[in-house]
């Protein structure tokens, strides 16, 4: 039986950062009232994949999942404990904010049985986080690492973000700096993105806030990459970086084409060649479920074709793709359609061929998206 990953989106915060398009709500005091109905979700799916699927990973995302108390947090993973077949070791990772996080709160989520934090710390410099709209300050963003390590965490991601308007070379290298002397064995470095309805946008839109062009964008993307290779850090995936043996378990479930259960408003899974979505906000999720025990809005079947599309794109985003286990997962069909396209890129440098298994190089990382537009 194939693993699988099991994900709950916790959709407080405790305020809405300028760039976030992730669904979120400032609304204390529901929390209770969301888990109740999150396990009736639990519930309805456990009836249906029970028994056919295994988990090795849980991750709660959000939102900002460390706003719930490490009993809320042990409450939910009780539930999914009995409904599901899960590792006797899975990996559970809980995001957090570091203005969300104290010893005590550290103490419990581990005691619970989270045993990955990924804490959201975007950038160590006030200015940046001021400009963010973060909760907390630099001085937070070290001081949650070390007290996470204090409380038996060793499995810890951090969060950052370059490119931020005005921002050099020389200040994201001392975020990166910063980083790399704490101990944390992964780094999630993500571009500073406009996304549609964010305030983010809307300052860009009134001429309030200039974006950086994507030269410089492409220039600190490869800084990182290299920065991070001269630390020991293994590039896994566009934006992901670990020491060796630190892969993140569940996001390679995604890039890895696996099924995946997801739970709570706004959520996506994939189970069985078959994708669906939930309902987006709490009202919604919480009436649907109510209703009929789940909270789906919507959903496609994934066609073979579609499916060997987004088989080499997420194997190319991350650890390469094995030519030989995707021909026979669906043909060699795409493969040679493309071939054309992969001897281009091993002679231009963009990727690599290591046996069966073509993969990105660096210079291949920063032009990604490019270069899955150009495949057929």
């Amino acid at each position: 039986m194939q693993n699988s990953a099991l994900y709950i989106h916790v959709p407080f915060c405790a305020h809405k950062c300028i760039y976030c398009d992730f669904y979120s709500i400032i609304t204390p005091g529901k929390e209770n009232d969301f888990i109740a109905v999150l396990e009736q979700e639990i519930q309805y799916y456990s009836v249906l994949y029970g028994k056919s699927h295994h988990f090795d990973t849980i991750f709660f995302g959000g939102g900002t999942p460390s706003l719930l108390t490490p009993a809320q947090i042990e409450r939910i993973l009780t539930s999914l404990h009995s409904a599901f077949s899960i590792s006797s070791q899975p990996e559970i990772t809980l995001e957090s904010n570091p203005g969300t996080l104290s010893n005590e709160k550290l103490r419990g989520f581990r005691a619970a049985g989270v045993n990955r934090l990924s804490i959201g710390i975007q950038s160590f410099q006030e200015r940046d986080l001021e400009f963010l709209t973060r909760i907390h300050s630099a001085e937070q963003a070290g001081t949650a690492v070390l007290e996470a390590t204090r409380a038996g965490f060793d499995n810890i991601n951090i969060d950052l973000i370059f490119n931020l308007p005005g921002q050099t070379s020389d200040l994201w290298l001392e975020n990166l700096e910063t980083a790399v002397n704490l101990p944390v064995n992964h780094i999630s470095a993500y571009s500073l993105i406009l996304e549609h309805g964010t305030i983010l946008n809307k300052l860009v839109l009134d001429g309030k806030v200039t974006m950086q062009d994507t030269d410089y964008d492409a220039d600190l993307y490869e800084i990182t990459i290299e920065y991070l290779a001269r630390h020991g850090y293994t590039q896994y995936e566009v934006s992901n970086f670990c020491k060796p043996g630190f892969e993140c378990k569940h996001n390679n479930h995604y890039w890895h084409y696996d099924d995946y259960l997801s739970f709570g408003p706004s959520a996506h899974s994939f189970v069985h060649n078959t994708r669906w979505h939930n309902y987006t906000a709490l009202s919604q999720y919480h009436a649907a479920i109510l209703r009929v025990g789940h909270a789906q809005a919507g959903s496609e079947k994934i066609t073979p074709a579609m499916a060997a599309e987004e088989y080499i794109m997420l194997a190319l985003r991350s650890n390469g793709l094995d030519t030989h286990i995707f021909s026979q997962k669906f043909g060699a069909e795409l493969l040679n359609t493309n071939k054309a396209l992969f001897s281009q890129l091993l002679h231009e440098g963009f990727i690599s061929k290591q046996g069966d298994i073509l993969r990105l190089t660096p210079k291949g990382y920063a032009v990604c998206d490019e270069i899955l537009e150009r495949l057929q």
